[in-house]
């Protein structure tokens, strides 16, 4: 209620008066006890206020109903929406940006194998590599990852001050000594130098791993990583104030919550990590 909100801020007399309503009418309204449903919907908000931030103002009503099953709590999604309309929480909403792709006429382009089937049926089946830019106030770093899209799980990623082949296979070592794929495992990334270098290339070939290319200037054909810039940098942001600020938000957003706390809709409200562990409780039964 309007004037439950501003009270503390202005006369009770002042606000009833702006709203054309009663002071005796508030008053008597006050004075009545609360009704079952009504302490019902109080209680629930403190329980989607608390998920909200813990998911760091990040979940809409979706994800916060998955959380709230999770508890055993039984409510509609439409309740959970319209509390959260009530209480004014508004998740952080994700939007497209660019990420420079500097290709080399010298290096061996791959086709596109992946062909934009972003649904497999196994961890370390298919990974997918891009490169982004955060700015800091000592400069630009240069973020490098790659993705599992099983899990979406990020299995490997780095940072640098700069967009060279050592940042993309920094990246690709840290996640093939972190899960030791298989060979015959899909690679997939655009066609930056860094990742046609002959350096980077030839570990793909060492490890058996498939190449995969999106289509010259075709940012949809890695709409799974370009999908993961745009949500950290709106959920994380985009500045820092320092590089090591930006080195240890990243190892906060990545290893902690990302992988681990952030549920994902295209996992059907689990996150990574829960995604993994049901696949090998399943593989295992």
């Amino acid at each position: 209620m309007v004037i439950e909100r501003l009270r503390d801020q202005y006369p009770v007399t002042v606000i009833c008066g702006v709203l054309d309503v009663s002071p005796s009418g508030y008053y008597a309204w006050r004075a009545r006890p609360e009704s079952a449903r009504s302490r019902a919907d109080r209680l629930l908000k403190g329980e989607i206020r608390s998920i909200f931030e813990k998911s760091r103002e990040t979940y809409g009503s979706p994800r916060i109903h998955d959380e709230l099953r999770d508890r055993g709590i039984r409510c509609s999604r439409k309740r959970v929406a319209r509390l959260m309309k009530e209480d004014h929480l508004q998740p952080k909403k994700a939007r497209l940006f660019r990420v420079t792709t500097v290709s080399s006429e010298a290096h061996t382009k791959a086709g596109n194998v992946l062909d934009r089937q972003f649904e497999v049926d196994a961890p370390d089946t298919a990974w997918v590599g891009d490169i982004t830019y955060l700015w800091t106030a000592e400069g630009w770093l240069y973020l490098a990852v790659l993705l599992d899209l099983y899990s979406r799980r990020v299995v490997g990623w780095a940072l640098s001050t700069r967009m060279t082949q050592d940042l993309a296979i920094a990246a690709l070592d840290r996640a093939l000594f972190e899960r030791s794929p298989e060979a015959g495992l899909l690679h997939h990334t655009d066609r930056g130098s860094q990742y046609t270098s002959s350096s980077y290339q030839k570990r793909l070939k060492k490890k058996g791993l498939i190449v995969s290319m999106s289509r010259k200037g075709d940012c949809w054909d890695n709409a799974v990583a370009e999908s993961f810039f745009a949500t950290l940098k709106i959920e994380l942001g985009n500045t820092f104030s320092s590089r090591e600020a930006a080195r240890l938000a990243l190892i906060d957003y990545i290893e902690v919550f990302y992988n681990r706390q952030r549920r994902h809709t295209s996992l059907r409200g689990l996150t990574p990590a829960q995604a993994e562990a049901r696949f090998e409780l399943e593989a295992a039964a």
